[in-house]
């Protein structure tokens, strides 16, 4: 405060100094001014005329007004200065002022800064911790999932193939049932067709037959009359024509009432002909649209396998992509830690863990399984369906004494592609005199606990 003081009176000297600089400087020119004037008036002497004296005297008066003005501005200026040094002082002050509260603001400042960091480090202190053991938890919890998705993913790939089996001995069954019932309603079309030609051919020979035998009587009859004219001695008249019934002849009514029951004969086999060509018609139509039903219903029956297939490979592609899917995060977790170069923790899993010497891989809930692990949502009928009793596909299964069936264990494949491909059922059109291919020879008994036996055979061919 002192030095500022002092400051503020040195400025305030030299700036009086300074303005009083020009007021004698002014003062001194016009008293010069007049001496030189009134001494060279006195040299002169009578020389100056009265016109240069008024010039003079008006310039004298003209320099001392212009001195008044200056001692005017003079004392504005000091005005001014005392003005501009109070006004210093003040913002002197006030620097000050704003400098110490800067500095305890700064203080203030940096000590809650100061506070806050020391928060923040036992904040972050926590969170590590918490995060170590959020981290171990996790681990744990994912193992635990692991070995579950496993012993599912064993469950499925096993109900998966039963199903399979099942679903193929099924569909084979009943391909084999249709194709039977197509060949027994084709023979029994094949012998409706030669009934129907026996029955044609042997209408037309009863009706042949029958013609003939109305021939003959009429020619007997017309033979009777030619007698019973010659005897009568009438002329011989040309022979009628066999289909001009003569009502002259004796007993014409027993000629009239065969006739009629020819007549009723031929109308009554007309009648079981369009009775029996209607009811042939009738079972033509109905073994055709059986025929036609057979047909979709096969066709229904591929589809349908065709579907579990897909399913089976959509199934099987699914375990793959999981498995590639958990080897490559499996891969980039070690990438990661090798590059962090993190510390290898305890972790309390239950998968057992081997360390190579040449590997400076960490623990991983992963590391026994990542080559074998999937992890996938079952479907509904996997998950809902019961474990059918079946017999694998082409099997015949003879009963033993226990009156019980064995069911061959399914071996469990270790990748998707070990699933038996099924054979497609053949095509209802198959001929039945198409000879199938001979079947390969029969595979060893299969002895079980119950002393069944399991013959192996062949399921049908694609035709």
């Amino acid at each position: 405060m002192a030095d500022s003081a002092s400051e503020s009176d040195t400025d305030g000297a030299g700036s009086s100094s300074s303005s009083a600089t020009p007021q004698s400087s002014c003062t001194s020119a016009a008293t010069s001014t007049a001496t030189t004037t009134n001494a060279a008036s006195k040299a002169q002497g009578v020389v100056i005329s009265q016109s240069r004296l008024e010039e003079l005297t008006n310039r004298l008066a003209s320099l001392q007004q212009e001195n008044k003005v200056l001692k005017i501005e003079l004392e504005t200026f000091k005005l001014k200065c005392k003005a501009l040094q109070e006004e210093n002082r003040d913002l002197r002050k006030a620097s000050v002022t704003i400098q110490a509260r800067a500095e305890q603001e700064e203080e203030f400042i940096s000590n809650t800064l100061f506070k806050k960091i020391q928060a923040l480090q036992k904040e972050k202190e926590t969170l590590a911790v918490n995060y170590e053991k959020e981290e171990e938890f996790l681990t744990n919890d994912l193992s635990r999932k692991l070995m579950q998705l496993q012993h599912e993913k064993a469950e499925l790939e096993q109900h998966l193939e039963q199903e399979q089996e099942f679903q193929v001995n099924k569909l084979m069954k009943k391909i084999k049932k249709l194709e039977n019932d197509t060949i027994s309603k084709q023979l029994t079309l094949e012998q409706l067709r030669r009934e129907k030609i026996d029955l044609e051919n042997t209408l037309e020979q009863e009706q042949e037959a029958l013609v003939n035998r109305l021939w003959k009587r009429m020619d007997k009859l017309e033979a009777e009359k030619r007698i019973l004219q010659e005897k009568l001695d009438q002329p011989v008249s040309a022979p009628p024509s066999p289909r001009e019934v003569s009502m002259e002849i004796d007993s014409p009514e027993n000629m009239m009432r065969h006739i009629r029951f020819l007549k009723s004969e031929v109308e009554r086999l007309k009648r079981s002909l369009r009775t029996t060509e209607l009811q042939h018609t009738e079972k033509r139509a109905q073994y055709i649209e059986e025929e036609r039903q057979m047909r979709e219903e096969n066709i229904r029956l591929q589809r349908k396998l065709q579907r579990e297939m897909e399913r089976r490979e959509a199934l099987c592609r699914q375990l793959s992509e999981s498995e590639s899917s958990l080897e490559m995060d499996d891969e980039r977790y070690f990438n990661e830690m090798s590059a962090q170069g993190l510390r290898a923790r305890t972790v309390s899993s239950p998968i057992p863990y081997t360390p190579s010497p040449s590997s400076s891989r960490p623990i991983s809930p992963g590391l026994s399984y990542a080559s074998h692990t999937v992890g996938f949502t079952p479907p509904a009928t996997l998950s809902r369906a019961p474990l059918p009793h079946y017999t694998s596909p082409g099997l015949h299964i003879h009963p033993g004494p226990s009156h019980s069936v064995q069911r061959p264990s399914p071996r469990r494949s270790t990748s998707p592609d070990k699933f038996k491909r099924p054979t497609p059922p053949p095509s209802p059109n198959t001929h039945s005199g198409a000879q199938h291919p001979p079947p390969p020879p029969p595979q060893p008994m299969v002895q079980s606990g119950s002393s069944h036996s399991v013959t192996s055979q062949n399921p049908l061919s694609q035709p």
